[in-house]
């Protein structure tokens, strides 16, 4: 026989357990997701749709940049397992870090494009393996993505302040900063006010000045005093066009309009021969590249020589317009004067030589790097070789695209971590020389690595602590001296097409960066 029984009732005991357990529960699921990496992973957070913060490790970035992302993170990884737990039984090795603020995706109109931040980031990857294949602390590459307009920079900075104080492993410098804008210029002052040492490597705005802030390009400046020496020595008919990027905000093509009217414009009129147009980098501010009128003008006055102030990207859409200009009657050579850190891939297509030459114009770039150096190790500066071999290696591995060293940016951002690197071994060779403390209370400061950096004696042709770079060998002297721009820094001119003369002994001297000292001054 069967008995049914009723179901237990459930008692003020049974429902205060199953209420905890509930809520244990709860508590777990909200601990696990707190503490576990967000959607950009430890160290980012979202915002705004990009992933901006400090990391060490591999995130999403554009699909082309994320290999080289992930070779960067593996050997951050065995740079801290070398001092955590090294294997084979090896000696620890302490390490630093250093920051490479900069966008890590791109679009239409971000501060740098898919191609600039793969060879940004292949050139600072070349660096770090060279400084861990040598004796003393190695180094982390840190990731600082800040959006792909610079403009989600204060958390980023805020972090990085807290990472200086850690004795373990402190963060020494930062390294990045793509363009001379209104956010970089607020950043850097942040920077400043905290006290970490950052270094531009593509910074060229003669504006850019801040106590804490080394630049390993020339400034605007210096690039115009070489293309003056140049214009000095192949003079034309002297009819010119300043051509102006009217962009609210672009501190690099507003400085660089300065000082081009301040070199050119008595001699060219500038002030009755300019054109302006809008820019294609930065938020929307109405239909950029229209060169309409600045076209009419070099055909109306017949001009010989365009002054550009602009931005690289910009360039083609100018040259390809002078190209179909139609009915203009010039018939001298025009030069197109620009400046830059080298000579972006997009200016020396098959196309736009085609464009050229059909608009009979040459460019004529003031330049940080040649790519011409590549070609001829003879003619390059002493640290290239070191930075190419490394540079090729990555190459070979990531795949980089075609001229992948023509724009100089991997070459600059290699000088920009290499500066540091430089300091900061400067710096622990000799605060160990007594052999008393541990190497991890012995690592170098922000405050050492800036007093260092601001330590070179050039004289003579001879520099005591310059960066041998890929860019030349130069240096820093003085605290705040020289608004903290290098001093002899190669500034090569650079002509595509080439421009063929009858006397090869007419070839233009190298022009360098000097602090008001003669040119014997500087190493070659």
């Amino acid at each position: 026989m069967m008995f049914n029984h009723p179901p237990k009732e459930w008692g003020p005991l049974e429902w205060l357990v199953t209420a905890v357990v509930a809520l244990a529960l709860a508590l777990s699921v909200i601990t696990w997701n707190n503490s576990r990496p967000g959607p950009c992973g430890d160290g980012l957070e979202e915002i705004a749709g990009e992933c901006i913060g400090v990391t060490d490790q591999a995130f999403d970035a554009d699909k082309e940049t994320e290999g080289l992302i992930k070779a960067v993170a593996d050997e951050n990884a065995r740079v801290e397992q070398d001092w955590e737990n090294p294997p084979d039984g090896k000696s620890h090795t302490p390490y630093v870090r250093i920051a490479l603020m900069m966008p890590f995706t791109s679009d239409a109109s971000s501060a740098m494009t898919g191609d600039m931040i793969r060879r940004a980031l292949a050139g600072a990857h070349a660096a770090q393996l060279q400084a861990n294949s040598a004796s003393g602390p190695h180094y982390q590459l840190l990731f600082a993505p800040d959006g792909k307009h610079l403009d989600k920079w204060e958390p980023v900075v805020d972090r990085l302040a807290e990472m200086t104080r850690d004795t373990d492993a402190p963060l020494v410098g930062v390294t990045g900063i793509p363009s001379s804008t209104t956010e970089t210029r607020e950043a850097v002052t942040e920077l400043t006010k905290r006290r970490i040492p950052t270094v531009g490597p593509v910074i060229t705005a003669a504006s850019m000045n801040f106590r804490y802030f080394f630049k390993t390009s020339p400034n605007n400046e210096q690039f115009v005093k070489a293309l003056s020496h140049y214009v000095d020595r192949y003079p034309q008919e002297k009819k010119g066009l300043l051509l102006w990027d009217s962009r609210e905000g672009d501190v690099y093509s507003k400085n660089l309009r300065e000082i081009f009217d301040r070199h050119f414009g008595k001699t060219y009129d500038l002030k009755n021969h300019n054109s302006h147009y809008i820019g294609s980098s930065g938020e929307d501010q109405g239909v950029p590249q229209r060169f309409a009128d600045a076209v009419a003008r070099i055909c109306r006055d017949k001009a010989d020589t365009v002054f550009f102030a602009g931005r690289d990207q910009d360039l083609p859409a100018f040259i390809n317009r002078l190209a179909n200009e139609g009915g203009c009657t010039r018939s001298g050579k025009l030069r197109i004067l620009k400046v830059g850190i080298g000579l972006e891939p997009t200016l020396t297509s098959a196309d736009i030589e085609r464009s050229l030459r059909r608009a009979n114009a040459t460019i004529v770039d003031a330049s940080a790097y040649d790519p011409g150096w590549s070609k001829d190790p003879g003619g390059a500066p002493s640290g290239f070789s070191p930075f190419q071999a490394r540079f090729d290696t990555i190459d070979n591995e990531h795949d980089l695209g075609p001229k992948a060293l023509a724009d100089g940016y991997a070459a600059m951002y290699y000088d920009g971590f290499a500066l540091l690197v430089s300091a900061v071994d400067r710096t622990y060779s000799e605060i160990s020389e007594d052999g008393k403390k541990t190497p991890a209370n012995r690592l170098p400061s922000t405050k050492d690595v800036y007093s260092t950096l601001t330590i070179s004696t050039i004289s003579g042709g001879t520099c005591t602590g310059c960066l041998v770079g890929a860019g030349g060998t130069y240096g820093f002297t003085g605290p705040g001296e020289n608004d903290q721009w290098a001093v002899c820094k190669p500034v090569p001119i650079i002509e595509f097409p080439p421009v063929s003369r009858s006397d090869e002994k007419e070839k233009l001297p190298l022009y360098r960066t000097y602090r008001g000292d003669k040119a014997k001054a500087c190493p070659t």
